[in-house]
Order: C-alpha cells, then structure tokens, then sequence
C-alpha cells in the first residue's frame, strides 16, 4: 500500500497542482483542507503519513497547524510550502516539527524528492 498524503494550500489551483504531481508519481491522496483549522481536524480524520501545507493560510496559518497537528501526533510528518522571502517562517516551521520544505512555484521533482525523504 502506498502512503497516504493530506494536502494544505488555502489556493484550490495549488492543491490542484501538488495533487496532479504526487498521483502522478505514484502517490495516494486521501484529502486536502482549504486552511490550517481545517487540515487539523481532517488530521485526526484521516490520519494521514504525510501532510504537505502552505504557511500562509486564512484561519489558522501553516505555523500555528504544524504546532496543532504536532500536538496530537508528536510522529506526524510535515512539509512546508513557502513562496520565496518566507526563509524566517519556513526555520520557524521546521523548528516547530516540519520536516522539509518545497518553495513555490513547485519543480516536479522537487516535491518527489522531499515526500520521498519525508517518508523514509
């Protein structure tokens, strides 16, 4: 069985695009969440091996989800997506349990590779 991975991007276009990536490399998609309350309560739903999340979301942004998610599964596994100029949230986010980032626009193989590591 292939691992399950959650997508977080307040963009539909963005998830849309990860998604189209991942499924094309073999990966399982199991949900996506519009913002960073809703990827906690789909976490607890779907529980899934690995969480791919933008940092700046509506609602409850990546950093402040990375921290929740984190609460409830200390093994959780997260990367970050970041647009350029967000180096000081992207450390935050790894010090708060992320274990990667991808910046955007997303490179293909760039992606592959960080969901690959994340899930070794």
């Amino acid at each position: 069985m292939s691992a399950t991975i959650m997508i977080v991007d307040d963009a539909a276009f963005m998830r849309m695009m990860l998604k189209d990536i991942l499924q094309k490399n073999g990966f399982n998609v199991i949900g996506e969440a519009e913002n960073g309350a809703v990827a906690v309560e789909k976490y607890k739903e779907l529980q899934p091996n690995l969480t791919i999340m933008d940092i700046t979301m509506p609602e409850m942004d990546g950093l402040q989800s990375v921290k929740e998610i984190r609460k409830l599964d200390s093994k959780a596994r997260i990367i970050m997506c970041s647009a350029m100029g967000q180096q000081a949230m992207v450390i935050e986010a790894i010090q708060s349990g992320a274990k990667d980032f991808v910046v955007k626009p997303f490179q293909a193989e760039r992606v592959v590779e960080a969901v690959t590591k994340a899930l070794k």
